[in-house]
């Protein structure tokens, strides 16, 4: 956390993330 970044930039590149990750486990439990 050097703090370069700014939170609103974080906060939504988080977000991001996080939406990737919950479709990965989804589209997994649809084809499994």
């Amino acid at each position: 956390m050097s703090g370069t970044v700014k939170p609103g930039y974080h906060t939504g590149f988080t977000l991001l993330v996080v939406l990737f990750i919950l479709l990965i486990i989804v589209g997994a439990a649809y084809v499994c």
